[in-house]
Formats: C-alpha cells, sequence, structure tokens
C-alpha cells in the first residue's frame, strides 16, 4: 500500500501551537544565533519599527528581498517572533534535504507559476495565531544590488489578510559561511516602516521597493504610481 503524501500548500491554525512555537525559537536562539554569533558579523537595525507584541497581535507580514538560501533565519532574527514562510512546493518534495525542517518550522508550500485557493486560506489561518507570515516578493533568489522580478501577489495577500507590511532589507550580505578557511562573513539587516495593506497594490509595491531600495543600497526597478488628478 502506497502512503499518502500530504500537501503542504495548506496549513491550519491548529499547526501553530505552543509546542511548534516552543520548538521554533528554541531553533531560533541555540541554532540561528550561535551560527550567525560565530561565522557572522551582523547587525540589526530598525526593531523600533515594530509595534510591541501587545500591539501588533501577529497581524504583519514581513517582506524581504532575497539574496540568498539565509534569509528566512535572517528575517527571523529581525523580528524576533514566529514568521511562518511561504516557500516553494520543490521544498516540501520527499526528496528534499531541508523538507523536515522546513515543514517543522511551520512553512507553507505555494505554486510559483499560479495562485492557489489553499494559499489564500492558510495565509488567513495562521494570521489567526500569534504567528506572523513571510513572503519573499521576488520570488527565488536574486543577484545583490537590483530590485527586480517582484511578484505582485504579496500586496494582494496583504489587502485579503488585512495585514500591514514591514520591509525587512538584507544590506551588505558578503556571502555564506566559510569553515575553511575560517572567515567572518558580513550583513546588515534593516527593518521598515509598516506599509498599510489599505493602499493599491501598485502603491504597496512601490513603497516596498523604495524602503528596500533605500535600506539596501538597490536601484529600484518598481516606478512610481501615477496619482489620478480626480482624487479627491
Amino acid at each position: 500500500m502506497v502512503k499518502e503524501t500530504r500537501n503542504f500548500n495548506r496549513r491550519f491554525a491548529k499547526e501553530y501551537n505552543f509546542f511548534r512555537t516552543i520548538f521554533y525559537m528554541s531553533f531560533l536562539y541555540i541554532v540561528v544565533y550561535g551560527i550567525y554569533n560565530i561565522f557572522y558579523d551582523y547587525k540589526i537595525i530598525g526593531r523600533e519599527n515594530i509595534p510591541p507584541a501587545t500591539a501588533r497581535k501577529g497581524k504583519y507580514i514581513y517582506a524581504a528581498n532575497h539574496v540568498s538560501q539565509f534569509d528566512p533565519p535572517m528575517v527571523v532574527m529581525a523580528a524576533h517572533c514566529p514568521i511562518a514562510f511561504m516557500a516553494k512546493k520543490e521544498l516540501f518534495e520527499p526528496d528534499s534535504k531541508v523538507g523536515w525542517l522546513v515543514k517543522r518550522l511551520g512553512a507553507f508550500a505555494v505554486d510559483r507559476t499560479k495562485p492557489e485557493i489553499a494559499t489564500f486560506k492558510t495565509v488567513k489561518d495562521i494570521l489567526k495565531t500569534h504567528w506572523s507570515l513571510g513572503i519573499f516578493p521576488q520570488g527565488g533568489t536574486r543577484p545583490y544590488g537590483k530590485l527586480e522580478g517582484i511578484k505582485k501577489g504579496f500586496a494582494e495577500i496583504a489587502k485579503f489578510a488585512q495585514a500591514d507590511i514591514v520591509p525587512v532589507a538584507i544590506a551588505e550580505w558578503t556571502g555564506y559561511l566559510k569553515l575553511w578557511p575560517f572567515k567572518r562573513q558580513h550583513v546588515v539587516i534593516k527593518i521598515g516602516k509598516p506599509i498599510s495593506y489599505k493602499q493599491s497594490d501598485e502603491e504597496i509595491m512601490y513603497q516596498w521597493a523604495q524602503q528596500i531600495s533605500e535600506m539596501a543600497d538597490y536601484e529600484n526597478c518598481v516606478p512610481k504610481p501615477e496619482i489620478s488628478e480626480q482624487k479627491a
């Protein structure tokens, strides 16, 4: 009998419980901070832009530029709270080397080629809990220095979830850790000011790109939306 494989594009609020949160934060403090304290010269700037936990109650979407596979833990370090990330569906396949960990850290699968109803339902469930949502608007990793390939979907998700977006910039990234010869790499993680979901998709995209460009010294390829003369 063939064992049925679960499709992780749909996850439920009950999965983001106390025990998963304990596992998640333990992984953050022991593994993530351990690696970065040893192998990286890192700095986190802008935490004052995030309201206290008592005020936000998980209703935030953390959106970052994407330069490496190390970006998710860096965003979590900056936010200092449990974040469920949207991740490409290939990471959840049986032969994935990181599949076991990705699943247990609360990530959920998305198909980059087409939006699914399950994605929106999962987002809604996650934001019912004390967890936040993590998105990389560029999709896959991109070369550092030019902000392009931005997908409009993250703005649509924010409007659907009625959750403001917090821009997170991965800046001055010098590369993956080096075991030999040992050399501390460098990175600065910057948190921008929240962007209201009540604005148009184009304005959300522009404001996100503008903040990331300024914080990470990128070239912004997103045009500023035109303001209608009829606007009251």
